[in-house]
C-alpha cells in the first residue's frame, strides 16, 4: 500500500512538473512570437476619409509595404487639421508614427488660430513633399460672357473700371480660396467683395448658380465643370502653368511672384533620428516616382513633388512666412 502511494505521488509530481514545464515553454514561445511580430507603421491623416489627401496617403501606404512593411492609415479629423497634426507632433520619435503636413496645418493655421496645440516650425521632422494641386481662378461662364471677360487681363480691367461690382466666394474665412482672393486683390490693385461659404462645395454651387462672379477653386474639383463649359478658367495659381491644364496661363505671368496652391507631404516627430528619416524618404520618394502612382495622381489633377527632407523643410518654412503676411492682411481669424 505504501509502495503504491509512493508511486502515485511520484507520477503526480512528474505530471505536474511536465505541465509546468510545458506552460513555461508556451509562455516563452508566446513572448518570442510577440517580439517576432513586425511593428506596424501608421500615417496619421488629419482629415476625414475619402478626400484627395486621404486617397493619396492610402496609395503611398500600399506602395511602400515591400520596403517598410505594413502601413495603416489613421484618420484624425477636426480643428482644421490641427488635431491630427498634433498627434504626430506628440508621438514617439521612432519612425512608426508619421503624418500629413498640409498647407493648412503647417502654413495657414498657425496664423489663423489664436491657440495652436503644436509648433509648426519646430515640432516636426520633414520627410518629403508628396503632391501639389493647382488652384484655378474660375468664373461663371455666363457671367464671363455677359461681362465680356475672356482673360485675366479682362477681369482686372473690368474690376478697375467697375469698383466693388464684382464678388468672389470661398469655402470660408481663412480658406485657401479666401486667401488666394485677397492676394489677388492686393497685387492686382482691385476690390471684390468676399463671400464665405461653409465649405468648398457650397462655394462652387454658388459660383455655378451665378450668386458669385469668380472663385479660386481646387483644380481637381473645378475641372469637370471647366470641361463642361459651365466655368471659365482664367488662370492657375502655380508659379508656372499646370501640366494638367497647359492652355491656361498662370496668374504669375501677369502678377509677378503670385503663387498659392494646395500641397501636402509627410512629416515625423521632431526628434526622429536622421537615419530613420532618410530611410522613410527613400521609400516614399520611390513610391511617388512610380509609374502607377503618377497615373493615379494625374486622375486627381495632382502633381507629384518628391524631394529631400531639407528641401521640404525649406519649402514649409517659406510657406509659413508667406501666409503670415497673407492671413494678417486678410484679417481672417477662426477663434
Amino acid at each position: 500500500m505504501t509502495t503504491n502511494s509512493s508511486s502515485l505521488f511520484f507520477l503526480t509530481a512528474t505530471r505536474r512538473l511536465a505541465l509546468s514545464s510545458a506552460a513555461v515553454l508556451a509562455l516563452c514561445f508566446t513572448a518570442s512570437a510577440v517580439q517576432a511580430q513586425p511593428k506596424v507603421m501608421r500615417i496619421v491623416v488629419p482629415y476625414a476619409p475619402g478626400g484627395p489627401i486621404d486617397v493619396t496617403a492610402r496609395l503611398m501606404a500600399e506602395r511602400v509595404k515591400d520596403t517598410l512593411g505594413t502601413v495603416i492609415i489613421e484618420n484624425r479629423p477636426g480643428g482644421g487639421g490641427n488635431i491630427g497634426a498634433d498627434v504626430v507632433a506628440k508621438a514617439a520619435p521612432d519612425g512608426l508614427t508619421i503624418g500629413i503636413a498640409a498647407v493648412a496645418t503647417h502654413a495657414i493655421n498657425p496664423w489663423l488660430y489664436s491657440k495652436m496645440p503644436y509648433n509648426a516650425a519646430t515640432d516636426f521632422a520633414p520627410i518629403t513633399q508628396m503632391l501639389r494641386v493647382p488652384n484655378v481662378l474660375v468664373m461663371n461662364a455666363d457671367t464671363a460672357q455677359r461681362l465680356n471677360i475672356n482673360s485675366l487681363a479682362d477681369l482686372i480691367r473690368y474690376a478697375k473700371a467697375n469698383p466693388a461690382k464684382l464678388n468672389y466666394g470661398s469655402g470660408g474665412n481663412g480658406s485657401a480660396g479666401h486667401l488666394a482672393g485677397e492676394m489677388f486683390k492686393a497685387q492686382a490693385g482691385i476690390f471684390a467683395l468676399h463671400i464665405p461659404y461653409n465649405g468648398g462645395n457650397p462655394a462652387q454651387l454658388a459660383l455655378l448658380s451665378g450668386q458669385v462672379d469668380f472663385n479660386f477653386d481646387n483644380l481637381a474639383t473645378a475641372s469637370a465643370n471647366i470641361k463642361a463649359g459651365k466655368l471659365k478658367a482664367l488662370a492657375v495659381t502655380t508659379v508656372e502653368r499646370s501640366s494638367v491644364l497647359p492652355e491656361v496661363p498662370a496668374v504669375a505671368e501677369m502678377l509677378k511672384g503670385f503663387a498659392i496652391d494646395t500641397w501636402w507631404g509627410l512629416v515625423a516627430p521632431a526628434a526622429t533620428p536622421k537615419d530613420v528619416v532618410a530611410k522613410l524618404n527613400q521609400a516614399f520618394v520611390a513610391a511617388l516616382n512610380s509609374p502607377e502612382a503618377k497615373t493615379r495622381f494625374a486622375a486627381l489633377m495632382a502633381e507629384p513633388v518628391a524631394n529631400t527632407p531639407e528641401q521640404f523643410g525649406a519649402f514649409m518654412k517659406a510657406e509659413l512666412a508667406k501666409y503670415e503676411k497673407v492671413v494678417k492682411a486678410s484679417g481672417a481669424r477662426v477663434d
